[in-house]
């Protein structure tokens, strides 16, 4: 950090906490406790009002704000709770940064709206989605793809589909020139241009293994753009399902990506899905037991049958 930027944030530590000594700003900052008190100095001379008292540590006077910025406690709410879902399911380097907003964003608010950002905050919660956990593989893997993507350098993986090719494999080794970060129903996917099949691709961080920062750059295409980019749906399967309609409020819950319609029916629920390959619902199917039935196609129902014939003779 560099002096400017550490002397910004002591003014927002003070503004923040109240009162510190100079060896708590040198721990925080790691630095010298010497160093501390050059900046201290510095911001004195700069006009910035610091009052300072042996034995006790370092403050400002009342009233002073910096930046005059003014928030209600429902936009500073809203600053806050984005800060803690960037700290989620980002990697530890934003994490980082989210943590450091969240101090200076706390530090400008005067201390009655502070009172009352912290009161609603504390009925609010956010739950990191399939035990997202900052320090593991997914979340070193997105930190090497922002810094593929910020040089326009190529990445290579191995990678797990979730179906099988018509090779009969599902992993493969890529190397692509990745064009976009898309988190989707909780889980991070990269959008990118594969060398292996010539054209864009979409590959989800949990099923990466191995990813390398290559040194082969690549050019952006001029007409592509993340925003406004639409991926090519190819799901061209209908399959229908009844299900006992004391099951409606959990299918509904289960926000299936696959599901297009709920239909009343009079044994129950007709369930609609598209889908690019039956198998994508053999494991949502086989989790509701006896509560869903497979109508079409039959290729999926003779899957469902194979899957419970080998149930049973392991049971």
């Amino acid at each position: 950090m560099n002096k400017t930027d550490r002397m910004l944030a002591i003014v927002l530590e003070l503004q923040r906490k109240g009162l510190m000594r100079a060896e708590d700003l040198a721990a925080i900052y790691e630095t010298s406790v010497r160093t501390i008190y050059r900046d201290i100095q510095a911001l004195s001379e700069s006009g910035v009002p610091v009052i300072g008292a042996p034995g006790v540590g370092y403050s400002l006077v009342d009233g002073y704000f910096l930046p005059p910025v003014n928030f209600t406690e429902e936009e500073a709410v809203a600053m806050l709770i984005g800060a803690d879902f960037i700290e989620q399911k980002f990697d530890a380097a934003y994490g980082a940064k989210a943590q450091s907003a969240q101090k200076k964003i706390e530090a400008i608010l005067p201390q009655h709206v502070r009172a009352d950002v912290a009161r609603i905050r504390s009925t609010m919660k956010l739950i990191a989605a399939n035990g997202w956990d900052t320090a593991n593989e997914e979340a070193t893997f997105l930190e090497t793809l922002r810094r593929a993507l910020l040089e326009r350098k190529k990445v290579r993986f191995h990678y797990q589909k979730k179906m099988q090719e018509a090779d009969g494999n599902r992993r493969s080794t890529r190397v692509v020139a990745p064009y976009g970060l898309v988190l989707v129903h909780g889980s991070w996917a990269l959008v990118a241009y594969c060398d292996l099949r010539h054209d864009i691709r979409h590959f989800r961080l949990s099923r990466m293994k191995g990813l390398t920062l290559l040194e082969e750059s690549y050019t952006l295409p001029d007409n592509f753009q993340l925003q406004r980019y639409r991926p090519p749906d190819n799901r061209n399967t209908v399959v229908r399902i009844l299900a006992d309609a004391s099951i409606r409020d959990k299918i509904e819950e289960s926000n299936n990506f696959f599901m297009e319609a709920i239909e009343e029916h009079p044994e129950g629920l007709l369930l609609r899905f598209r889908v690019n390959h039956p198998d994508e619902l053999l494991r949502w199917v086989l989790g509701w037991g006896a509560d869903v039935t497979v109508l079409e196609p039959d290729s999926l129902r003779i899957r469902v049958r194979e899957e419970i014939h080998k149930m049973r003779k392991r049971y």
